[in-house]
């Protein structure tokens, strides 16, 4: 193994972080919880569970359901609103040193402007804003926003007011998302995370009943990652420029590698963290010594080196 340091940093857009490794909104709580683990400084980023402009109760139980190999949950983006978790939730992670991605979520486009100028005046600790379009536009009978490119790409605008780079998540459940992402850069985002969960569902062969409360839910973990992979390779490949997180199923430094070999230049960690609070971060150091075992002295050396 070679004792030469491995330089871990990557840029994300407009933005340079120390490591490639993140939370995945949603896994990782509202604020500081996983600092009971480990430093929350020493990740990349930590990306906190998605928040809408108000208060939003959620679904009704059950939320989440364990199977082997992949999670459903169906939580329904419950949360305090962005001006609670202001309040209530950010102090910690600004004390803990933490670089902050704040996911919002809304239900029209009203409602992502107001989550942007809400953030707007958020402490420097914020450093980017992730836009979830994995949820239903009421102005357009409930399809997802991620569905349809015109929609996210108002989504994306409508954010712009929080005066920081803007991400957009994107769902796997769509017709092309290829052309979904270039909305979404030709909107402002200055990355794409790939990929929210996917559709699926669970019944319970002895009760016959629906596994979780709102019958289907979001299938995350191993199962999602050869999903995520396919969409980071299709997408970088189409578009070359747009920078990608890549998400869904990251266990291991194999897996986050695999990520940016397909064109991530981050990965989130999900579903891992509910089975090690320390997945996040055992992974910087497993990535750090999967790359020195490798001579590989950059880990911007495998951003889209895959494949062929």
């Amino acid at each position: 193994m070679s004792s030469r340091p491995v330089d871990l940093s990557t840029r994300v857009g407009a933005l340079l972080l120390p490591n490639p490794v993140m939370t995945a909104s949603g896994t990782a709580g509202l604020g500081a919880e996983l600092a009971a683990y480990f430093d929350l400084a020493a990740l990349g980023a930590h990306v906190v569970k998605s928040l809408a402009a108000y208060p939003w109760p959620g679904n009704g139980p059950p939320r989440v359901a364990g199977r082997p190999g992949y999670m459903l949950n169906s939580v329904g983006l419950a949360g305090p609103g962005i001006a609670a978790w202001l309040d209530e939730e950010l102090p910690a992670l600004e004390r803990c040193g933490a670089r902050v991605v704040a996911s919002v979520w809304g239900r029209s486009v009203d409602d992502y402007a107001r989550a942007g100028e809400l953030l707007s005046g958020a402490p420097a600790c914020v450093v980017a804003v992730e836009v979830n379009v994995s949820c239903p536009n009421v102005e357009e009978r409930h399809a997802l926003f991620g569905a349809s490119p015109g929609a996210t790409a108002r989504a994306v605008e409508a954010v712009a007011a929080c005066g920081r780079p803007v991400w957009a998540k994107l769902s796997p459940n769509v017709a092309d998302l290829v052309a979904v992402a270039e909305a979404a850069a030709q909107a402002g985002a200055q990355a794409v995370t790939l990929v929210n969960t996917a559709f699926g569902m669970a019944i319970d062969p002895q009760t016959r009943r629906f596994a979780l409360g709102a019958g289907g839910g979001g299938v995350s973990g191993r199962a999602l990652h050869p999903i995520a992979v396919r969409a980071v390779h299709d997408v970088h490949g189409a578009l070359p420029e747009l920078a990608i997180v890549g998400v869904g199923g990251v266990f291991t430094a194999e897996d986050a590698v695999e990520l940016l070999l397909a064109g991530a230049s981050a990965v989130q960690v999900g579903t891992a963290t509910f089975v090690d609070p320390r997945a996040a971060f055992r992974l910087v150091g497993e990535l750090e010594r999967w790359c020195a075992a490798r001579a590989v002295r950059r880990v911007a050396e495998l951003v889209g080196a895959g494949g062929g």
